[in-house]
């Protein structure tokens, strides 16, 4: 029987941290891919945080910290033509495919 007061709780926030290891020769381009997917992205509804850093140790890699209001929000900003655009050309700058962990805040 489903729960009558689960439509009244508020949806997890989703948190994400991908990381980008650059092909030889291809850092400054994939930084700028994913500068300016940080810009478009931080437009999209249900941003709460949407910020690319340089890993200090490892010249090249990127990590990626992402936030957002709700589940729903991150599949809809997967949706945009934005992020589908640098998914597809993403493989051509990078030495393996990204990967992205899944976080979960401490309550």
């Amino acid at each position: 029987m489903p729960n009558p007061l689960a439509h009244h709780q508020e949806p997890a926030e989703a948190w994400l941290m991908p990381v980008f290891i650059a092909k030889s020769g291809h850092e400054t381009d994939l930084q700028d891919a994913l500068h300016n997917l940080q810009t478009l992205s931080r437009k999209d509804p249900g941003c709460l945080e949407y910020t690319v850093f340089a890993d200090g140790q490892r010249p090249g890699t990127f990590v990626l910290f992402e936030g957002w209001a709700r589940r729903e929000d991150l599949e809809a900003h997967n949706a945009q033509d934005h992020v589908k655009d640098f998914v597809k050309g993403v493989d051509q700058l990078v030495a393996v495919p990204f990967s992205v962990t899944p976080l979960t805040p401490f309550s």
